[in-house]
C-alpha cells in the first residue's frame, strides 16, 4: 500500500487578508487518475481521530513536508465532499505570504490531499475502485490541480513517507533530469522495477530514495 495524492480545482469560497481561505479539498463521486472515487463518509474516522488527538491538519506547499505554510481550522465532510477552512501564516512565514499572493491572483488554483487507503470496494465491470475509508495526512496548495503522477513532488512525497514511486512517476523524473523517453523507460524498467518486486524491504526504499536524490539537479551533458 502506498500513499496517494488526489487533486481538485480549488473552489474558493472566501479569501481574507489575514490569510484565511476556504474551499473543498476533495469531492465525492469524482473518478481520478487512479480510476478511484471517494465515497461519502470515507474521511469520518480519520477526522474523528485527529479531533481526539488534537492534531491540526497542516497546509503544505506542493506536498513538501518541509514547507508547512499554515493549518486548517475546520475540516469536515458535507454532501459535496471534504470542506476545509484554513489559515496561511502570512505574518510569520515568508513562503505563506507568497503562496497567499499566488492564491489570490489565481496562479495557484488547486488543493491536493495526501492520504492512505484503508478500505475500498472494486467494481469489476467498470474497473472503478470506491474508497470507503482513508487516512488523511495533509492537504496542499498546488499550482497544477491535475495529473498527479506527472509531478516530481509526488515522488518526493511518497519517498518521504517510506513508499516507492510508480514506474510512470520515476520515468518522468528521469526525463526531467534530461534522459530521453526511451532512456527513461529503460532505466526505470531495469532499475526501479527490480526494487518494486519487494516493496517491504527497507533497503529497497532507501536505494530508490538515494537514486532520486542523486538525480536532483542532475542533467545530461550536451551531445
Amino acid at each position: 500500500m502506498s500513499i496517494r495524492l488526489r487533486d481538485f480545482e480549488l473552489s474558493i469560497k472566501a479569501v481574507r487578508e489575514d490569510g484565511f481561505f476556504s474551499g473543498y479539498a476533495s469531492v465525492f463521486g469524482v473518478v481520478d487518475s487512479y480510476n478511484e472515487v471517494v465515497a461519502p463518509g470515507a474521511f469520518a474516522d480519520t477526522l474523528a481521530d485527529r479531533k481526539t488527538k488534537g492534531r491540526k491538519l497542516p497546509v503544505l506547499w506542493q506536498h513538501r513536508s518541509d514547507m508547512p505554510i499554515g493549518y486548517y481550522e475546520i475540516v469536515r465532510e458535507d454532501e459535496k465532499g471534504l470542506y476545509v477552512e484554513g489559515y496561511l501564516l502570512v505574518k510569520d512565514v515568508a513562503l505563506a505570504r507568497e503562496a497567499f499572493a499566488l492564491l489570490k491572483s489565481g496562479v495557484v488554483s488547486g488543493l491536493s490531499i495526501g492520504y492512505w487507503t484503508r478500505a475500498s470496494t472494486y467494481d469489476e465491470k467498470t474497473g472503478i475502485r470506491t474508497l470507503t475509508k482513508v487516512d488523511l495526512e495533509e492537504v496542499s496548495l498546488v499550482t497544477f490541480p491535475a495529473n498527479d503522477d506527472s509531478r516530481v513532488e509526488a515522488v518526493k512525497f511518497k519517498l518521504a513517507h517510506g513508499s516507492l514511486p510508480s514506474l510512470p512517476e520515476f520515468e518522468r523524473l528521469l526525463r526531467d533530469a534530461g534522459f530521453s523517453r526511451t532512456q527513461a523507460a529503460t532505466v526505470a524498467a531495469h532499475g526501479l522495477k527490480h526494487l518494486l518486486t519487494d516493496v517491504g524491504d527497507p533497503a529497497n526504499a532507501t536505494a530508490a530514495s538515494d537514486l532520486v536524490k542523486a538525480l536532483q539537479g542532475f542533467s545530461l551533458p550536451p551531445i
